[in-house]
């Protein structure tokens, strides 16, 4: 059974950082593409950021671009999202993602850690 658990959320201030990690297991965390998404409130869940088995590929939805940085360490089956000069629209609940490799969908999920960015 794939387990995927989210840390380091928290209350940050404009212009601030946090640092998530996702820890994986269950399955080879190196086959796999990781991505990050968040929901804030009364809104549907949303893309922020993928990045492929061995790092070469990433991508961001616009809003964070030079602002946030996906990576992974498949040797501790982690993958990370730095956040820097965050903002109050950045305030969500930040799921982490492993995508199947046969239907490219995205179908186990984190438990998801809140994320509050005060102005």
């Amino acid at each position: 059974q794939v387990q995927l658990v989210e840390s380091g959320g928290g209350l940050a201030q404009a212009g601030g950082s946090l640092r998530l990690s996702c820890a994986a297991s269950g399955r080879t965390f190196s086959s796999y593409v990781m991505g990050w998404f968040r929901q804030a409130p009364g809104k549907e869940r949303r893309f922020v950021a993928a990045i492929s088995w061995n790092g070469d590929y990433i991508a961001y939805t616009d809003s964070v671009k030079g602002r946030f940085t996906i990576s992974r360490d498949n040797a501790k089956n982690t993958v990370y999202l730095q956040m820097n000069s965050l903002k109050p629209e950045d305030t969500a609940v930040y799921y982490c993602a492993q995508r199947s490799v046969t239907t490219r969908q995205y179908d186990y999920w984190g438990q998801g850690t809140q994320v509050t960015v005060s102005s």
